[in-house]
């Protein structure tokens, strides 16, 4: 006995040390929790602010939607584009300056097809479509630069893992039991669990257009406004023309709601894949679980009317890959399975996104393999399968799907369309959007004529680009005083369908990071952050605020 008592007391200050260097860890001024692109580049400002940081991640790999397959950027205006988020991008265009990064082609052969932009600007040295894994190194690099502590594979303890004193967030607590404190908060998800998990205001689906004043929010019958929806009449019953024998599958049973009106459904989610059409690089479309050709009866049926636009949103990246991103009135998009995804448990989201997958690779192998796809479609798509170097752990799946919008916090400001079309002037901007008010369609329903229909499929243009307000990111006054949130910040549905890119969360990552320096330096509540000293900061980091720049 005498003998284990010397040895625990032995080896006593070495676990000490350990304990301490475990809690000192855990602590930092500024937490982020979140592992998408909004979220290091939030960790990186924190660090470059002098703000010790550490980020909690329920991800394995960082950089969210832009290192998981979304690497045809929406840029919109990319003068807008400023501070860490265009570094990113000129990082993007460094490594893209070197022989080593052209595997699978020589770079002459790319061409520089971009969305809004040339892919590559040798003007400002900045290059706006790349592959995933290039992203996702870029992340990487960013924080083992500013030797950020991140812990991976963490998920907040939804239940009774934020605990509050007195209106302020004291800690966070995560499934594995790590318990993480901070000064200032950041939830930079796309669900914005933090946020609802410390009692915010939030929404999830449509609001009427009368809440706001708005004419795309809400229920869109009849709008068609992309290339989205059945142009030709199209039979949704199991026997053509028996409405009593059921629908096919995809499609909802009920009526879509009143135009304008306000419903709890969600534009849908997919997963952006990356393809490859280079015979050495290339997977071939597995089949996958749970397959069944049944599923696809509708896209056999919009074939059969003379569809063709299959290969429409290959959109080229670097080294004969693709950003796949849905097309047409039946593609990757799963229209109608993801309403409950916002407010479900972890367990009910991975059931979901595993549906979503198990549709997807559905979807493609049923177009490369069935009798009733076209041939020449068949053809033409198993020269393609997913990329082998990509997502190399995950078979050459993304391990990020796109959740294009989940639950969105109500503040005591709510941008709305208004802000989007230029008939509101944003006061106190942190960032700029310019993207069109840009939802995927929401529902699937039969017509009063009898056919098949999409719903919520909305394209306007933002006439100018335009500011995003501070009061947007923070919770309204009395809820929280140290917590901010840059991704599900306070907007209607549609004024999000513009903001909701990934140079923009960049931005307001930055932005929020910034906002939370000031906040600890200023011992005040993030409301109450000095918003003169905020833009002036930002502006010196070379954040774009206010169109008259350009």
């Amino acid at each position: 006995m005498k003998k284990l008592l010397a040895l625990f007391f032995a080896i006593l200050p070495f676990i000490a040390v350990k304990a301490q260097t475990v809690t000192e860890a855990q602590q930092a001024d500024i937490v982020i929790y979140g592992g998408t692109s909004a979220a290091i580049v939030a960790a990186v400002q924190s660090a470059k602010l002098g703000k010790k940081v550490v980020v909690v991640s329920p991800d394995l790999h960082l950089g969210g939607l832009s290192a998981g397959g979304l690497g045809f950027t929406d840029t919109g205006n990319k003068e807008v584009i400023g501070g860490l988020a265009r570094e990113f991008y000129h990082r993007v265009y460094l490594h893209y300056q070197t022989n080593a990064a052209w595997k699978w082609q020589k770079q002459q052969e790319y061409g520089n097809k971009g969305q809004g932009t040339p892919a590559i600007d040798g003007n400002d040295r900045t290059m706006w479509i790349f592959e995933p894994h290039v992203a996702e190194q870029i992340m990487e690099d960013f924080v083992k630069e500013h030797q950020i502590p991140v812990y991976r594979n963490e998920w907040l303890d939804r239940k009774q893992g934020v605990k509050m004193k007195s209106g302020k967030i004291t800690s966070i607590s995560t499934l594995s039991g790590k318990i993480y404190k901070a000064k200032v908060f950041i939830d930079a998800t796309y669900e914005g669990d933090l946020m609802a998990a410390a009692g915010l205001s939030y929404h999830v689906g449509r609001e009427a257009n009368t809440q706001y004043n708005e004419q795309w929010n809400g229920v869109q019958t009849g709008v068609f406004q992309h290339r989205h929806h059945f142009a030709s009449p199209i039979d949704p019953y199991l026997i053509p023309g028996d409405k009593n024998s059921g629908l096919i599958a995809g499609i909802s049973v009920g009526r879509p709601g009143k135009k304008g009106a306000a419903d709890h459904k969600l534009q849908a989610y997919c997963f952006r894949m990356c393809l490859s059409n280079h015979p050495d690089n290339r997977i071939t479309f597995p089949k996958p679980d749970n397959y069944n050709p049944a599923n696809y009866e509708l896209l056999a049926r919009l074939f059969a009317s003379g569809w063709k636009e299959v290969f429409h949103k290959f959109d080229p990246v670097p080294n004969r890959k693709t950003d796949t991103n849905n097309h047409g009135p039946f593609s990757t998009d799963f229209i109608g399975m993801n309403y409950a995804y916002p407010e479900a448990s972890y367990e009910e989201r991975r059931a979901i996104i595993k549906q979503h997958e198990d549709y997807q690779k559905g979807l493609m192998y049923y177009m490369a393999n069935d009798p009733k796809v076209p041939e020449e479609i068949r053809r033409q798509l198993n020269t393609w399968g997913l990329a082998k170097d990509e997502f190399k752990d995950n078979g050459g799946w993304p391990h990020q799907i796109y959740v294009r919008e989940a639950r969105r916090m109500v503040s005591d400001y709510v941008m709305t369309e208004n802000e989007i079309l230029g008939k509101k002037n944003v006061l106190r901007p942190i960032g700029m959007g310019s993207y069109a008010l840009d939802s995927h369609n929401t529902q699937r329903y039969v017509t009063a004529e009898g056919f098949v229909q999409n719903e919520g499929d909305i394209g306007v243009k933002a006439p100018k680009p335009y500011g995003i307000a501070y009061d947007a990111i923070v919770p309204k006054t009395g809820e929280c005083s140290n917590l901010l949130v840059p991704v599900c910040l306070s907007a209607s549905h549609i004024a999000y369908g513009s903001v909701r890119m990934e140079p923009v969360f960049m931005i307001l990552g930055e932005s929020a990071a910034t906002a939370a320096a000031l906040a600890i330096d200023g011992a005040t509540t993030v409301q109450k952050v000095n918003y003169s000293a905020l833009q002036k900061l930002l502006l010196k980091q070379k954040q774009r605020l206010f169109i008259n720049e350009y």
